[in-house]
């Protein structure tokens, strides 16, 4: 049986002859997970899935497992992977040298190898940034590693960067609360920000689009509160609160303060939900009066929707509750590129989230080195700034304009043939 698995291996990639063989000549379990740490994350993480997705018995199950465990037993550096000192000094040492230590989460679908995208590209810009890295997801409960681990990593290093969690349209367990949700809800992440900006070099429909959706997302309709009442009858309780609305529009009323943004627009459904969305409406209003250098408007959302894709210029800040917020940055991203070029963050008090801005897996092109990097890349280098390291951040953002701008390497959904693993280093070749 482990002969038939270490063939499987053999089959999925040949990057790697001399560590495949050492694979295909061992004799038990140990020995496999002696040599799967020397995998770049992506590979194990893309092996491990196909593994358990196969009709493979309990050991292919449990070499998957391997797999992933063995990716993500400790901190990656923009190097190879490393086993980890014990915590406190770890922490100690990257003060010393000025070293910086950020959570990963891979994601589901195509996020492991986009990671790796970003792993290649630190690594050649010599970015002093090391991962520590967690495997987590909803739809492979086997690998994931606990959500405790996850939050008390994020919470010690206070910034992370996260691939795009599949979220399950059915749950099996009856819990109704996503990981997504509990994520956000233990970190209390409730201001989602998607910078939506015209690239040089992809083409669209609309040009100059400079827009930011500021989106709540701790509450509304995705709050989890579904109940069926009588057997073909569900209740779904949307909950606004005053509190978090207007922490909400003061976010929103501060970031317009901070770049330098002359207008915030509040999308709201208040004209037929009059308790829940007037009181999201009432609340932006209210902080409006607090800030009167900024213009302030409110648009209904189906109105919204309509002007976005037929004249986007007319906005510049725009706050809106969960569900809106969702869709709209959705909307938006499609007029500048798609899921592939828009990147996202998410922030509470404390931490700092970046993640694409479209939310989309890409499950279809898995193993296939066809995904699009620039949204991660782009990701990374908002982490980088975040944390006071302009230069690179500048750096992998310049790199990835130039590519862009060139327009001789691009991904399928931006109209080319090129390889994640070409942008990728187009990308790099770009750095200065």
């Amino acid at each position: 049986e482990l002969s038939r698995i270490c063939q499987w291996v053999k089959k999925q990639c040949a990057s790697f002859p001399e560590r495949i063989v050492g694979i295909s000549c061992a004799s038990s379990q140990n020995q496999v997970e002696k040599i799967v740490p020397r995998f770049p994350f992506g590979v194990c993480a893309h092996w491990s899935s196909l593994l358990l997705r196969s009709r493979m018995s309990f050991m292919a199950r449990t070499v998957a497992r391997s797999l992933v465990q063995a990716s993500c037993r400790g901190i990656h550096s923009t190097g190879a992977v490393q086993t980890p000192p014990p915590p406190a000094a770890a922490v100690k040492d990257s003060s010393k040298e000025g070293r910086i230590t950020c959570t990963m989460i891979p994601g589901d679908g195509v996020g492991p190898e986009l990671m790796y995208a970003v792993q290649e590209v630190f690594k050649a810009a010599d970015v002093p940034v090391d991962f520590e890295t967690f495997f987590l997801s909803e739809v492979n409960p086997v690998l994931s590693s606990p959500l405790e681990d996850v939050v008390r990593s994020i919470n010690k290093n206070k910034v992370c960067l996260k691939g795009i969690l599949a979220t399950p349209d059915y749950s099996h367990t009856g819990e109704l609360a996503t990981m997504n949700m509990k994520l956000r809800n233990e970190l209390d992440l409730y201001a989602n920000v998607v910078h939506v900006v015209s690239l040089d070099g992809v083409n669209t429909r609309h040009k100059g689009i400079d827009t930011v959706v500021v989106r709540e997302q701790t509450e509304g309709e995705f709050s989890a509160l579904e109940h069926e009442a009588i057997p073909g009858v569900i209740e779904c309780l949307k909950v606004i609160t005053a509190q978090k609305s207007a922490r909400i529009a003061k976010f929103a009323f501060d970031y317009a303060t901070k770049h330098n943004r002359k207008k915030v627009t509040c999308v709201h459904k208040a004209n037929i939900m009059k308790l829940g969305d007037g009181l999201f409406m009432r609340e932006c209003e209210r902080i409006s009066k607090l800030y009167p250098r900024i213009e302030f408007e409110k648009m209904i959302v189906d109105n919204t929707t309509m002007q976005l894709v037929s004249h986007p210029h007319q906005f510049d800040v725009m706050v809106a509750p969960n569900l809106y917020g969702n869709i709209i940055d959705n909307i938006a991203s499609g007029l500048v590129g798609g899921a592939g070029v828009v990147a996202g963050s998410s922030y509470s008090a404390e931490h700092a989230v970046f993640e694409p801005g479209a939310r989309h897996t890409f499950a279809e092109g898995v193993g296939k080195n066809i995904a699009n990097p620039c949204a991660i890349l782009l990701c990374s280098s908002k982490m980088l700034r975040h944390v006071n390291l302009l230069h690179y951040s500048q750096m992998i953002f310049q790199a990835v304009q130039d590519v862009l701008k060139a327009g001789k390497v691009r991904t399928k959904d931006l109209g080319g043939q090129s390889t994640t693993n070409e942008f990728t280093a187009a990308v790099i070749h770009n750095l200065r």
